[in-house]
């Protein structure tokens, strides 16, 4: 009995799996069904990008105070506090920007995006745009998965450059650090290689994030419950499984780049 439940829960996983996946890429290949295209993007653009754009800035700013402080702490007692500004700009830039962005987002747009298509699902919305002979898919989905192309690496690029300046300020304004070796020592510690990496995991981050809460939404009704239930289901697993897929994906890129 426990070998047949273990069976049947990982053949129902990896069913998920593929359907998720085969929902991506039809997201994505029929991106223009239905019309509106332009319109569709711009709005996708504001709704993941414009709109998180506070609360990036308030996460990147008290990270890179918080990082500025302790480095300082940690760093004076073995005699290297110069290395700041190298400790703060390579934390943000390979690990803590690319992540918290990319969780802020998924908290924020991933779960609207979730509620709006579970909403649409209950209420047979999106049973209406099939009829239309249009892919909803690529209708619903399609132009938000492009739009996170160029929105996650944005953000991720000023959640990088707020925190590093949250870092000079906590660590040469508030602590006695000098602003030339700090902002010489990131100029230093950055290399074309740190920047890629971050954009990469930004790419990779985007996609999986938008395209994990568009499909739980999506597919509101297999969760079991109906209605309203159904949509908070869906949402709390569009950003449990995104957080989720944030953080195995950070790691296995980290590992093969290392």
């Amino acid at each position: 009995m426990v070998v047949a439940r273990v069976g049947k829960f990982t053949l129902d996983k990896v069913a998920a799996t593929g359907r998720w996946a085969l929902f991506s890429v039809q997201a994505l290949a029929r991106v223009r069904s239905g019309g509106e295209f332009k319109t569709r993007l711009e709005r996708s653009v504001f709704e993941i990008g414009v709109r998180c754009v506070p609360v990036i800035a308030i996460v990147a700013a008290f990270a890179g105070l918080v990082l500025g402080l302790q480095g300082h702490y940690v760093l004076s007692r073995f005699g290297a506090s110069g290395m700041l500004g190298t400790l703060v700009s390579l934390s943000l830039c390979r690990e803590l920007g690319p992540v918290l962005a990319a969780l802020m987002i998924a908290g924020q747009a991933g779960t609207a995006l979730a509620a709006e298509l579970g909403i649409q699902r209950s209420t047979e919305q999106i049973d209406a745009i099939e009829l239309m002979d249009i892919s909803p898919e690529g209708f619903l989905a399609g132009a938000r998965l492009l739009a996170s192309l160029l929105v996650f690496p944005s953000l991720t690029s000023l959640f990088v450059l707020i925190g590093v300046t949250g870092g000079w300020l906590s660590g040469c304004i508030l602590m006695p650090q000098d602003s030339n070796a700090y902002w010489s020592a990131v100029h230093e510690a950055l290399k074309t290689r740190d920047i890629q990496e971050c954009l990469l995991k930004a790419l990779v981050f985007g996609l999986l994030t938008t395209s994990l809460c568009a499909y739980q939404g999506f597919h509101a009704h297999r969760s079991g419950e109906a209605g309203a239930r159904a949509v908070g289901v869906a949402t709390v697993r569009a950003i449990v499984l995104s957080s989720i897929a944030i953080l195995a994906a950070d790691y296995l890129i980290t590992a093969a780049l290392l």
